[in-house]
């Protein structure tokens, strides 16, 4: 007999219980902020709006369903199941962090603040939970947004939506060299502030930053095509290290392959540097498209 359907509630601690943790009191949380031009009124209020979708959200679930909740910082340590309904309670950046834990299963995103939210990625209001659940395990339309994936020699791998940075852990500048995967080329030797590799869903953010800021006349990607950007931030040249390999596209099949050649380098998904593969000197990793997407319920 198959398992009951487990609805996974994602959802982030809020800046109101943050606060309480580092002053110890609503009164000191208060003062803090009140000591920088800032209400708690409006912190508090937003914490009570997302407990309240929460709370909404739960009681949706059908009563023959199991049901789990996991907070963002815990998610490196869940275990998703294949037959689990992910349900993402709060902002776009979580459905980001919460992808790159998944394989396969069917996202939902709840905007618990509409209006303050873009909604790109929580889509949903807390009233249409139930419906979405049954849509979900009915086979309901998905948008299957690309991912980004970096593999190391090591067998070390990374997910992530948006994008995947490639860089030093400081302030120091990251000396590598990079070239395409799988041919004999050894790559360009590069010094600089890292490499961005980044998908059409974070075509929104960093990456577009860099688009910009190099007046690419290339097409950015779409959030559902199988198509990569990549950017070297802030390439130095000198005798010994060249910027002739600063930009590219990465299709299906394609890779770009980064071998270290400097003490460390740190490789992280959306932003969670926490959740990051170390490399050191020698080490090589390479970046192209993932073969599992979010599959996120239109």
């Amino acid at each position: 007999m198959s398992l009951a359907p487990r609805a996974v509630l994602v959802h982030r601690r809020t800046e109101y219980e943050e606060l309480l943790d580092r002053h110890g009191t609503h009164g000191q949380a208060a003062f803090f902020l009140s000591s920088r031009g800032r209400s708690i009124g409006e912190v508090v209020e937003r914490h009570g709006r997302t407990r309240q979708a929460l709370r909404e959200v739960a009681a949706a679930v059908p009563l023959t369903w199991r049901s789990s909740q996991v907070e963002r910082a815990d998610l490196d340590r869940f275990l998703f199941a294949p037959e689990d309904v992910v349900v993402v309670v709060g902002q776009d950046g979580l459905v980001a962090n919460t992808a790159k834990y998944l394989t396969g299963q069917p996202v939902i995103g709840i905007d618990t603040d509409p209006g303050r939210n873009p909604g790109v990625l929580v889509r949903h209001r807390c009233a249409d939970t139930a419906a979405l659940l049954r849509a979900a395990t009915a086979g309901g339309r998905t948008d299957d947004l690309t991912m980004v994936e970096a593999v190391a020699d090591d067998t070390q791998r990374l997910l992530a939506l948006n994008e995947i940075y490639l860089g030093p852990p400081g302030h120091q500048t990251a000396r590598y060299r990079l070239g395409p995967d799988g041919e004999e080329d050894p790559g360009e030797a590069q010094a600089s502030s890292g490499v961005l590799v980044g998908t059409g869903t974070g075509s929104t953010g960093w990456l577009r930053s860099l688009w910009l800021e190099r007046g690419s006349t290339e097409r950015l990607p779409g959030p559902c095509e199988r198509r990569l950007m990549w950017f070297v931030r802030e390439a130095w040249p000198s005798p010994a290290t060249g910027t002739s390999r600063v930009a590219g596209q990465l299709s299906h099949g394609q890779g770009l392959r980064l071998t270290v050649e400097s003490d460390r380098i740190v490789v992280f998904g959306d932003g969670m540097e926490a959740d990051s593969l170390q490399l050191t000197w020698g080490q090589s990793v390479r970046l192209g498209i993932a073969a599992t997407s979010l599959r996120l319920l239109a």
